[in-house]
């Protein structure tokens, strides 16, 4: 067993059982102290704050899209990326110890994973949606409250953290519903096998600027996987680019587009290098 002296603490948003801590044990595995922290700005704080040696941060889910507000922190932080989990996203049905499906009347989550559900809903209409910040913390709230007419969706863990009874599995509308995560650090590392690089761009404020700072990747057959624009604070209608590329970072092409696409901007900053994770089955 490891020493718990050892065990890397590893900051998540939410409660125990949110499916960021899922994340961070499949990635990272169970000997790890997961550190629940209640917002993202908490999340993002948890390593300066000395609780937290590593930090798990979603920042997109294949039917929701980007997470923005942990693009425009991870921004804002000197943090690096050094690793990436893509984890399925499977709704559950959680009720307190006896409940039945017969008896729910109201069902409480985070209102992406209400969103999420419609089709439940739509042959549940007796069933009041009910907005909460939490997907787990939801189920804890529901499991403490012993009332059977209470319900919330979360993840299988989070029924297994709080003692609760799975009423139904697999709510969601659509099964191929994914949520990529990716692994923080005060730390640069760049692992072995590294095919993935993360980027922010401010590009120059003249016409072309994006186009011609994304030729050079083309040029190189250097694939564009991932590019998202957020305003920059201050400077009202201007834009940097989050961009993630699948390529090795020593690769003399790799150097070489990036070497071009620094000339087409004020400042290219690079996040990480980091192995990809699988993209996922189906």
């Amino acid at each position: 067993m490891t020493d718990p002296s050892t065990r890397k603490r590893v900051a998540f948003q939410g409660e125990r059982g949110a499916f960021s801590e899922v994340a961070a044990l499949k990635l990272l595995g169970t000997e790890i102290e997961p550190v629940a922290r209640s917002t993202f700005e908490a999340m993002f704080a948890a390593i300066d704050d000395g609780a937290a040696d590593l930090i798990i941060a979603p920042l997109e889910n294949s039917l929701a899209g980007s997470v923005l507000r942990c693009y425009d922190l991870l921004l804002e932080s000197k943090l690096h990326i050094i690793a990436e989990v893509i984890l399925p996203i499977s709704h559950h049905l959680i009720g307190p110890p006896g409940a039945t499906l017969d008896q729910v009347r109201t069902v409480q989550s985070h209102p992406v994973a209400l969103a999420q559900c419609t089709r439940f809903f739509e042959k549940h209409p007796d069933i009041r949606r009910a907005v909460a910040e939490d997907t787990a913390g939801s189920a804890r709230e529901v499991v403490q409250s012993g009332d059977p007419s209470r319900a919330a969706i979360a993840s299988r863990r989070a029924a297994e953290v709080y003692g609760g009874a799975i009423l139904q599995s697999n709510l969601e509308d659509h099964h191929h519903n994914y949520t990529r995560f990716v692994l923080l650090s005060r730390t640069a590392s760049v692992p072995q096998g590294a095919n993935k690089i993360s980027l922010v761009a401010f590009l120059l404020h003249q016409p072309g600027a994006l186009h011609h700072a994304l030729e050079p990747l083309a040029q190189r057959g250097i694939n564009l996987v991932k590019i998202e624009s957020r305003p920059i604070m201050g400077h009202p209608f201007e834009y940097c680019f989050y961009l993630d590329v699948m390529a090795a970072p020593d690769a003399p092409e790799t150097q070489e587009a990036l070497a071009a696409l620094c000339k087409h901007t004020s400042e290219l900053r690079v996040f990480g290098s980091y192995v990809a994770a699988p993209p996922p089955a189906g």
